[in-house]
């Protein structure tokens, strides 16, 4: 028996990604048919009354498969006695249960939450059979990061704890490791001597949508940087591990984090026009809604090879990517002197679609010798067949099955948010303030900063 129990049911999270992951994870019989969603929520329903709320929210073919797993349970977290029923609901299936808590909640509330269910016997610290799972962002900087993560050991073990950046389910995220390492033409030059610069774009067209009381407190450096930006910067950058572990693949990751630094001047900071008059942000606002970085690794492979991160909201077009820009060959201007020949330059697409393609120079077709640039393209969602698993879908399968490869050890976190806390330092103090992404382009051609767009 597997019960995975949700606080948070009421919410976005819950009724955008969760449960229609979960109905896609029974439809292709990857759910264990036992298993139990239990729904937690404060309000005082019962679970036909949560079921209208879910029936009016999504449609039918994103819950039905698991209409009959779901039951709704009312704790009150700051009671003492508010986990009462819950406790005897997860009870009544018997000692070998496999439990999983999963924490759809703000961070203020994890240690409440947590304590709950440790001082009520529903998780203890050690147990095998329990996991809980938390969303980011996991602190606001390394001083609460600190305070939240030993309240956690303070009643679980760290192999019990899974801190979900949703980024690590995408399907190329987890394709970098294999495009790196299962493809010799790229294993072999993936140093400073073969490539040029690597840029690691987010882009996002909207604005902060609502999220004012928690995006004004955080930015984008926070939201996005600390946790997906520097993952994906971590997977490209890292060493080959030793093996395809959980623990190694960390290992490594870490030693990379460790190694990144910045210089002063390479932070830009910006927000878009009309952000201070958002609902819930401050009239007087400094918080950056785009960030664009230059980081730079201390070590033999990537001594000099500038990486750049960018991310914002109210830029033209929804788009995730990841950019190796490669150096000119050695026998390119012995063999076409005078030629101005494209560089070779792979991209990884991340979202909204999915996929690689490499630039490369060819000859052109017919009797001249022009030479042109031309792209091999992979398009992953083309090449699947039936479903493409959702970020979601992954992870909570790689939970129930206990794998913690996509899921971020705490001393990533404490890494990422050292390296953040120092990059604060070199931001603007005074935001600069941008209409669209045609402004910021050309704002930071001015400054002489590297953009790709």
């Amino acid at each position: 028996m597997t019960v995975i129990t949700i606080f948070g049911s009421t919410g976005d999270l819950m009724y955008n990604k969760l449960i229609p992951a979960l109905n896609n994870l029974k439809k292709n019989g990857n759910l264990p048919d036992d298993a139990r969603i239990l729904a937690v929520g404060r309000r005082d329903w019962d679970t036909k009354r949560y079921m209208q709320s879910v029936e009016s929210t999504i449609s039918k073919d994103k819950y039905g498969a698991i209409a009959t797993m779901i039951e709704y349970v009312k704790v009150v977290i700051d009671d003492a006695d508010g986990y009462d029923t819950l406790r005897s609901v997860i009870e009544s299936n018997g000692p070998d249960t496999e439990k999983i808590f999963y924490l759809a909640l703000p961070p203020s509330l994890f240690p409440k939450v947590a304590g709950g269910l440790s001082r009520n016997g529903l998780i203890d610290k050690g147990d095998e059979k329990a996991r809980i799972v938390f969303e980011k962002p996991f602190g606001e900087n390394l001083e609460t990061a600190r305070s939240i993560n030993r309240t956690l050991w303070d009643y679980f073990d760290e192999e019990q704890i899974y801190r979900i950046d949703h980024y690590l389910g995408k399907e190329m995220i987890q394709n970098i490791l294999t495009l790196r390492f299962a493809n010799r033409i790229f294993e072999t030059d993936w140093h400073k001597d073969s490539i040029e610069k690597i840029s690691i774009i987010v882009k996002e067209p909207g604005g902060i949508e609502g999220r004012g009381n928690y995006y004004d407190s955080i930015g984008a450096l926070r939201d996005m940087v600390q946790s997906h930006l520097l993952q994906m910067l971590a997977l490209v950058a890292m060493e080959a591990p030793k093996s395809y572990g959980a623990d190694q693949i960390r290992k490594e990751k870490v030693s990379l984090l460790k190694k990144l630094f910045i210089e002063e001047g390479d932070v830009f900071n910006a927000q878009y026009e009309g952000y201070t008059e958002e609902d819930k942000v401050r009239e007087d606002s400094r918080t950056e809604t785009f960030v664009h970085l230059k980081v730079q690794i201390d070590d033999s492979r990537w001594r000099d090879v500038p990486f750049y991160l960018m991310t914002g909201k109210r830029l033209k077009e929804k788009s995730s990517q990841i950019v190796i820009d490669f150096k000119e060959g050695h026998a390119v201007k012995d063999l076409w002197p005078g030629e101005v020949l494209s560089r070779n330059q792979l991209v990884v697409k991340v979202a909204p679609d999915e996929g690689v393609n490499f630039r490369m120079n060819v000859k052109k077709a017919g009797l001249s010798s022009d030479i042109i640039p031309s792209r091999m393209d992979y398009s992953h969602g083309k090449d699947a067949f039936g479903n493409v698993p959702e970020a979601y879908e992954k992870l909570l399968l790689e939970i129930i099955e206990k794998n913690t490869i996509l899921f971020t050890r705490w001393d990533e976190i404490e890494t990422t948010w050292r390296f953040i806390d120092n990059v604060t330092q070199e931001c603007l103090k005074k935001p600069y303030v941008y209409k669209d992404e045609e402004d910021l382009l050309k704002t930071l051609k001015e400054r002489g900063v590297h953009y790709d767009s």
